[in-house]
């Protein structure tokens, strides 16, 4: 099946699910629901509930954890279906179940609605309306305004599509607390600044790709300088917010020195990144920072929820 919209640069010959029974199998269809990022998910939204240690029953944490992943994964699903064509165009996309043929678009959009709607019953109905509200939101968030109209328009897609990534553990103490506190505020605003020099890096590599695709990514709009700039800017801003939850009380003193270490290591490579303009040696470093700022994230997060649910928290400051 040949495609061509209006946001794409040249066709595809990607074949698309013909009407009639799915080929997809339960793999295919856990595929859609990006399980990478539904990882990434479950991890920060855990860390959201076990920082402001609730007096809550393990059973219900665990329901809110399970329906919160699954409200991600729907969203990924819905994303999947709506950026079909981009994805049947790009090298790293193109094997996904719809623009691969094994599921029909039609298929993903009903998973994804079904499972979007049944997450945010379900998250009411075992902790609360303003959880359920939050992750409904979030989903909405990322499946329309990201995906429909912020990828396609404008090159801060990252910036402020990167709001619903970080939203987890605001929905998670929302989930147990019955309420949004400081601690998660200061989560969302860590993964917020650290989602814009995490994809543009990456973008920097792959900016062929994006532009294949008709995705006005910064490299490919703003021009790659402007995004190794954008890039340290953002890592200047990262590094010293990353250590926030100690000045606010619930970092200890392994998570200082893990921030230190790792908002030291950001930028580093950040600086290195904006220095390296051209050739094989600049694309190897932003692909160094892409995979580090992943190691980075999941070090501050795992340090928290190990210094508060394993009881070895010990604070800096009093």
């Amino acid at each position: 099946m040949t495609i061509a919209t209006n946001s794409l640069t040249e066709t595809t010959t990607e074949p698309f699910a013909t009407p009639g029974l799915s080929q997809g199998d339960v793999a295919d269809y856990f595929a859609l629901l990006k399980p990478r990022v539904m990882f990434l998910v479950v991890f920060t939204a855990l860390v959201g509930m076990v920082v402001v240690h609730p007096d809550v029953h393990p059973v219900v944490a665990f329901a809110s954890l399970l329906m919160i992943a699954i409200g991600g994964g729907a969203s990924g699903c819905l994303n999947m279906w709506w950026d079909a064509d981009i994805d049947a165009v790009m090298t790293r996309t193109r094997k996904r179940p719809i623009p691969a043929g094994k599921i029909a678009p039609g298929e993903a959009l009903a998973f994804g609605l079904f499972l979007s709607a049944g997450s945010v019953i379900m998250l009411g109905l075992v902790s609360n309306w303003l959880a359920a509200g939050l992750l409904a939101f979030t989903i909405v968030f990322y499946a329309v305004i990201y995906s429909m109209w912020l990828k396609r328009s404008t090159p801060q897609n990252i910036v402020i599509g990167g709001a619903a990534g970080a939203l987890p553990p605001i929905v998670a103490q929302a989930a147990v607390a019955g309420h949004v506190g400081w601690e998660s505020i200061i989560l969302f605003a860590i993964i917020f600044m650290w989602t814009p020099p995490h994809f543009w890096a990456l973008a920097l590599v792959k900016s062929g790709d994006y532009a294949r695709a008709g995705i006005p990514m910064m490299p490919n709009v703003k021009g790659a300088d402007h995004t190794r700039l954008q890039i340290l800017v953002y890592t200047l801003i990262l590094a010293p917010l990353s250590l926030a939850p100690v000045a606010m009380g619930f970092g200890g003193l392994a998570y200082a020195i893990i921030g230190t270490l790792g908002g030291l290591g950001m930028l580093a490579l950040a600086v290195q990144v904006y220095r390296l303009r051209e050739g094989e040696p600049a694309a190897r470093v932003a692909q160094q920072l892409f995979g580090f700022s992943i190691l980075y994230l999941f070090l501050l997060f795992a340090t928290l929820l190990a210094e508060h649910a394993f009881g070895v928290f010990r604070p800096v400051f009093g």
